[in-house]
Order: C-alpha cells, then structure tokens, then sequence
C-alpha cells in the first residue's frame, strides 16, 4: 500500500513539473494582430521600430499587473519586447508581442534583494502594435484585432490553432535594455518630460542662488577690513616666551600666519594677547608688525621709550603687597619684577621712572578690562640701585581720566627710596 502512494506521488510530481512552464508563461501574455500586409513588409518595418521595443520604464505603475509584492519596492524598470512575425492562413501576416519586465526589488531582508521579473498588464504590447498599424498604414484584418493569446490547452481547436506550428519561426530579437531611448509615447512620455523640465528649472534656479551667495560673500570678504592691531607670526615653531628676557619660559610655539592681538612694543618684543586673560612675548623679529602700527610707532617714539629698553619684566604675580605703605598695606596687588636688560650696563633714575610710568599705564589697562583681585600695582627693581614704585588703582584711575597730572600722580605713588626715580627731575 505503501509502495502505491509512493508511485502516485512522483507521478504528481511529474506532472506538476510539466505544468510549471505553463503558469511561468501565462504570467507574460503576449498580444497578436494580424495585417493585410505580406511577411516580408511587416518584417522589414517591425526592423524599424526595432530601436523602441526595449528600454527603461519611467515608472512601473501602470506598465505591470497587481501583485503580492508593492510596487513603490520597485527600481530602475527595464522592458523588452519579443516580437514575432508569422505568414496566417487567410494570406495576410500575424504578429505576437510579448513584455518582458525586470526591476530590482529592494526587500526588507538585504539577501533577498534583486532583479525580479514582472507581469506586463499588456499596455506595452499594444503601444507596439499600435505603432505598428501606423506605421503599416493599413487597418486590422478582422479576423484577429489587438488581443492576447490565450493558451493552447484552453483553445478549441480550429483552423487559428493548427497554424500554430508557424509560431515557432524564429523571432526578430530586441536590444537588451538601455540600448535605445524610451519612445513608447502617450501621457507617461509626456509627463516624464514635463516632469525633466520641472527639476531642470528648480535645479537652474537653485544653481541661481547659489552664485549669487557665492558672489556676495566674495564682496564682503574683499571689502572687510583687516583689524590693524594684529601682529603675524613668520614661520611655524615660534616660542610664545611668558616673559620678555632669554630663557623665560616657553608658553608654547606658534605657527606660521597665527595673528594675535598687540598690547605693547619695544625695540626687541612685543606683547601680545594670547586668549582672554593669557598673555605672552614674541620676539619683534619673528613676527609681521602691520604698516600702520610701524608707521605710528615710528612716530611716537621718544627718549622715554629708548630708555624704556633698558629694562625688562622677568616676573609677574597677583600676591599682598610687601610693605607698610597704608593706601595698599595688607590689600592684594600685582607685582612686577624688573630687570635691566641683558648687556645694559647702568640705568639713571630718570629712565627707570619713565619705565615706570610705561608699566603703570599698561598694567591699568589690562586689569580693568577683566575682574581681578588686585587694588593696585607695584614694580620692584631687582638691580644694583633698586626701588619700589607703587600706585593704587583709583590713582591710576584719576591719572589715566585726566584729573591728575603726571606731577600730582607722583606724589601720591609710593616711591621707595624717592631719589631713586628722581622725582625732582621728572616734575
């Protein structure tokens, strides 16, 4: 019994093998027209329209049949069209086209991905049949106008069907897909242009705008003006000193075009901003001082500021002030340490006090540009000769406005010992 059921299983299979082909086929329904017109004539004008029978779809959606499968997953449709062309019983000529059409499918899951073949609804056989007839110039034979061939097992059989032998002829073969452009015509091909002529206008339009942007912002950069406070680094592994004397400490190097913000000059360095509160010294030779700050250096340069060059700050720090002067005593301020600078013999008192004053003006400003802890300044000469020269920050308020002259603001410094800056001298 066994046995038995094995035999009628593979003969299912058997037969379910043989059926196969024929629901593969049934899937692409070719059409057939038959024509007045001998088989050569047909022939030589399906050569003809050969170009257009296979190209890229502009769009699936209405080329194909509903299927389990949505559509909007489909991808660069191709078609391609086989067309064949047989002499009929009646004398005239007989012709089958059948669509082939591919996409690729973008599914969910990447491994099943790609090109997949899909049912035509017939529209693309009839185009071709269409042009055909025109092409022709000729009507329809009566006898088989614009439908599609059913399948030889569900035909009765005729005269229609004992021609069938003749279709086996060997079909004129179509260009593979993308040989030639879509030519299929009607509303898609109209709207696929209009659509092209759409993104081409918004693209140039686009394309407008951005070189308008494009030659606005060439203006304002060739307009803008360049800060005149700004010194450039000339080549990359500048040091950054914190102080200006030999063998201060590298804060970092600077690379080459860096720009920073000038606080001071003298003949050799120059102070500049590093960021914020930061500051450092560049030697006057490794940078790019601008024009006009040269041109306006050149000029406002005096014997208070040649003598100003004899001297250097080696140290800087926020600490309580060292002495028993009673404006200052106990409150916090900035000491600056200063040296003669390297090579310089003696100093007179008349410079130091000029280099004081320098100092004074300075620091001012930079402690009043951020918050700090500081109430005033003080400058310690660490040479032979010495002195301290101190000065609260609302004296130096009341200088920098105008309201004391420089007379009046040294006598209310704090000037130790007074001789030491000659004071008599500077009134």
């Amino acid at each position: 019994m066994r046995r038995i059921h094995l035999i009628r299983a593979s003969q299912l299979m058997f037969l379910f093998s043989l059926a196969a082909p024929m629901l593969s086929a049934a899937q692409s329904t070719p059409y057939e027209r038959t024509f007045s017109q001998s088989k050569a004539a047909v022939e030589k004008t399906v050569r003809q329209l050969q170009p257009s029978a296979s190209g890229r779809l502009p769009t699936l959606d209405g080329f194909t049949r509903p299927g389990d499968r949505p559509v909007d997953r489909f991808q660069r449709g191709y078609y391609q069209c086989a067309v064949q062309v047989t002499a009929s019983s009646s004398g005239g000529t007989t012709v089958r086209v059948s669509a082939k059409i591919t996409a690729w499918y973008a599914d969910p899951a990447a491994a099943k991905s790609g090109y997949q073949e899909l049912p035509s609804n017939g529209r693309l056989e009839t185009d071709f049949l269409d042009r055909l007839e025109d092409a022709l110039g000729s009507k329809v034979s009566s006898t088989a106008a614009n439908a599609p061939v059913s399948s030889p097992a569900a035909q009765p059989k005729s005269k229609s069907v004992a021609s069938a032998p003749n279709l086996s002829a060997p079909s004129i073969s179509a260009p593979m897909p993308g040989n030639s452009p879509f030519k299929m015509g009607g509303s898609a091909n109209s709207d696929l242009a209009a659509s092209l002529a759409t993104q081409k206008a918004v693209a140039d339009k686009r394309m407008d705008d951005l070189n308008k942007e494009a030659k606005g912002l060439e203006e304002i950069l060739r307009h803008q003006a360049h800060p005149n406070n700004l010194v450039a680094v000339k080549k990359s592994g500048t040091p950054v000193l914190g102080n200006p004397i030999e063998g201060a400490k590298v804060l970092f190097l600077a690379s080459a075009e860096d720009e920073f913000e000038i606080l001071d000059t003298n003949a050799n360095w120059v102070h500049v901003r590093i960021s914020g509160l930061s500051r450092g010294w560049i030697r006057r030779s490794g940078v790019e001082m601008p024009s006009n700050f040269a041109s306006e250096t050149k000029v406002e340069s005096s014997p208070a500021q040649t003598n100003a060059e004899n001297f250097q700050v080696k140290n800087e720090e926020i600490a309580s002030f060292p002495g028993t002067w009673e404006p200052l005593r106990g409150k916090t301020v900035k000491i600056l340490t200063v040296q003669n600078s390297a090579g310089t013999a003696g100093t007179g008192s008349r410079a130091k006090l000029e280099f004081a004053k320098s100092l004074f003006d300075k620091e001012y400003a930079e402690l009043t540009q951020a918050p700090t802890t500081a109430t005033g300044v003080v400058l310690i000469f660490d040479s032979e000769d010495g002195g301290m020269a101190a000065a609260t920050l609302p004296t130096l308020q009341q200088w920098k406005s105008g309201s004391l002259s420089d007379q009046a603001f040294w006598r209310r410094c704090f000037l130790d010992p007074p001789e030491t800056f000659s004071l008599q001298t500077a009134q």
